[in-house]
């Protein structure tokens, strides 16, 4: 180990930690090359590919690594919560027919086809311009891209170093879901924490407001397996050793870390764009059921995220302004006050983050803060973190009674699959409320809003 590991839990939390390889997993990435610090792990860590789910890891750079096994297969994996000015109430009798809508017009599940077929051409200006390509087809409302992680483009992308089979994979799945824990989200907003911050971001109690939970799709996953088989056999050439060759990593400025590194921003800018379609087709859902029957339903962007990532940041250390590469698996930047890339409107406040429940429990809206830049690389928790793998679930779980037991709790489920609903079910997740709680009591994260479900819409 180069540096500490260092494990945000508390007691039950920890135990939950201890039933996988997470914990093996935390340590052995603190033996990176140019690890600085610490290796971080949230306490919705879980076991994933390398690198714990739920972990952070900065690199001093230049000579740090970076490690596909860091950012994930589900490259910028994130979520965005659009939000209206109507309450709960008002929204319950067309519950049902949006539900419908949301299903039938945002095409979900595994190897979903969306509504638009990119060439060549328009797939790399995707790749390289992300939510601001969308901007140019009319498919953003005023402050989406303000409200969105890098204004809705991470800089760098070279589509050069995508290959025919990545963008083979996602020539057709713009605007589509996708299958496990991805979904759309209809909810309430259940209990507001501070009302300032709230009215800001535009979130009142009771209102309704939309979660969508999706990433870069097929094309995301063939780039990190891509490069995850390439690594495995050029890191010997650098002169690397490590305890689990699924750390398999490179220095960032060498031509393999920057060709996985620009790769990575065109399926982050991918991913971008997709939840950017998304958001105009649950727009247009809403339209088709409550227009003429409800004013003012219109859906503004409260923030969208990534937490599935690698990105080159300044952070202090003792003092000291350092580059590092920062690898988010599983965690949220969590960005505090005052930081430049915030937009104006918010950059007083910190970067909203958002924390989405297991199937049928509460999600949460925080706000990053001071001490989040100082202890943790200005990151956060992203979720509740399994505490059982899908297959058990599939087991222990009938997703038909699960489905009967949330509409019993007046949660409404469009699925298209019962097995991969009860891989999703909550008992195979952690407490969210917990995790939340953690970091809310910590500082690396302030809690803003209680949301809780009335309809899920699944692959």
């Amino acid at each position: 180990m180069r540096v500490p590991a260092r494990l945000y839990a508390d007691e039950d939390l920890l135990d939950a930690a201890l039933l996988d390889n997470s914990i093996v997993q935390l340590v052995n990435t603190a033996t990176l090359p140019g690890v600085i610090q610490y290796a971080i792990a949230m306490p919705d860590i879980h076991q994933g590919y390398g690198f714990p789910i739920g972990g952070v890891v900065a690199t001093r750079l230049p000579e740090g690594v970076i490690s596909p096994g860091g950012v994930g297969y589900d490259i910028n994996c994130g979520v965005r919560l659009l939000a209206l000015l109507v309450s709960a109430k008002e929204v319950r009798p067309y519950l049902e027919d949006i539900a419908s809508r949301l299903y039938a017009n945002c095409p979900s599940g595994v190897g979903a086809h969306g509504q638009l077929h990119l060439s060549n051409t328009k797939m790399d200006q995707v790749l390289h311009e992300g939510s601001c390509w969308m901007s140019g087809q009319g498919y953003t409302s005023c402050d989406d891209l303000d409200r969105t992680e890098e204004f809705g483009r991470i800089p760098g992308a070279d589509a050069a170093f995508v290959s025919d089979r990545a963008r083979e994979r996602g020539r057709n799945q713009l605007g589509t879901l996708g299958a496990g824990n991805h979904f759309i989200e209809v909810d309430r907003v259940a209990e507001v924490y501070d009302g300032a911050t709230a009215v800001r971001l535009g979130i009142y109690e009771d209102n309704v407001a939309v979660q969508i939970h999706c990433g870069s799709r097929g094309l995301g996953h063939q780039i990190c397996e891509d490069y995850v088989g390439r690594f495995q056999k050029t890191a010997r050439d650098y002169g690397i050793e490590l305890p689990d060759r699924e750390l398999v990593c490179v220095p960032f400025d060498s031509n393999d870390g920057q060709e996985y590194f620009r790769a990575m921003a065109c399926a982050a800018n991918f991913a971008f764009a997709n939840r950017q379609l998304l958001a105009h087709l649950i727009r247009g859902s809403f339209g088709e059921v409550l227009a003429g029957k409800i004013k003012d339903f219109e859906l503004h962007q409260v923030y969208d995220i990534a937490h599935n990532m690698a990105k080159v940041e300044e952070h202090e250390l003792n003092g000291r302004s350092v580059r590092v590469c920062v690898h988010r698996k599983g965690a949220t930047r969590a960005f505090g006050p005052g930081s430049s890339v915030l937009p104006d409107d918010l950059r007083d406040l910190g970067q909203p983050v958002l924390i989405p429940g297991s199937m049928g429990t509460a999600s949460h809206v925080l706000i990053g803060t001071r001490a989040a830049m100082q202890q943790t690389f200005g990151s956060t928790c992203h979720g509740a973190g399994r505490v059982m793998s899908r297959a058990r679930a599939r087991k222990m779980v009938s997703g038909t009674a699960l489905r009967e037991q949330l509409r019993s709790r007046g949660i409404l489920i469009c699925a298209g699959s019962m097995s991969g609903l009860a891989e999703e079910a909550p008992a195979a997740y952690k407490d969210v409320s917990r995790v939340v709680e953690v970091v809310h009591k910590l500082g690396i994260g302030r809690k803003i809003a209680r949301l809780e479900p009335l309809a899920v819409i699944k692959g």
